[in-house]
């Protein structure tokens, strides 16, 4: 099949648009693969397409296409992260590989589908997102999902016998449950610990830690107190 240079040039200039939007709305998410890491993917895809067009004696395009997917999950594979159990930037990384399809789609002169696939991913990204968060909001009382809270603070070393008991005394009043607890020296001083605190629970319950935050930084000898979210997991 011979590709004329306009035809080339339109499915490129296709590929790296639709990349861009992609990568646009990771970018303003402030994610680690964004506007140039999309557009250079779906760039790239359909280059390696357009190659086996421009072939046809050697290779044929779902040959090349199919190459291009696997070797795509190589580079989403790096953008995802694991802190213990908790794994992040898998959204990212199946963009990228959407990404990857589409350029594949230009690459091949199916705009239309091309651009039918990036408004689906665009829609995933930004739509669902509301509706994923809104759930993630729910109890998750009879489900196998549990959710991680870590506490830290740094207090004086003669109050810190004190300040544990008041964090578990105000653990038995919620429905969360202590999974670890320990304490080190605060970088390297003998009058100051630091305290860690991790627990679990299936009902998400933000203003119930800011409470205990907030009792915990009233103590005398507590300097500093601090908590977020560290992972939802399956039990």
């Amino acid at each position: 099949m011979e590709v004329k240079w306009t035809d080339f040039a339109v499915r490129i200039i296709v590929a790296f648009l639709l990349g861009s939007i992609l990568g646009f709305e990771r970018q303003w998410r402030q994610r680690m693969a964004g506007l140039r890491t999309s557009t250079l993917v779906s760039t790239g895809s359909a280059l390696f397409v357009l190659l086996s067009v421009l072939t046809p004696n050697d290779a044929s395009p779902t040959r090349i296409a199919a190459q291009v997917v696997s070797g795509i999950g190589f580079l989403a594979g790096g953008v995802i992260l694991k802190e213990g159990i908790t794994v992040r930037g898998l959204n990212t990384a199946a963009t990228i590989w959407c990404a990857s399809a589409i350029g594949s789609l230009a690459g091949g002169g199916f705009l239309y589908q091309a651009f039918l696939g990036a408004i689906a991913v665009l829609l995933s990204n930004t739509l669902l997102r509301p509706i994923a968060h809104r759930i993630n909001q729910q109890s998750l009382q009879g489900t196998e999902r549990q959710l991680a809270y870590r506490v830290n603070f740094v207090c004086q070393r003669k109050q810190e016998i004190h300040v544990r008991a008041l964090l578990l005394q105000s653990l038995t009043s919620n429905n969360i449950t202590l999974r670890s607890l320990y304490s080190e020296d605060y970088n390297d001083s003998t009058d100051k610990v630091n305290i860690e605190v991790e627990m679990l629970t299936q009902v998400r319950d933000d203003q119930f830690l800011e409470q205990i935050a907030s009792r915990l930084s009233l103590q005398k000898g507590v300097i500093s107190v601090s908590w977020r979210v560290i992972e939802e997991e399956f039990g």
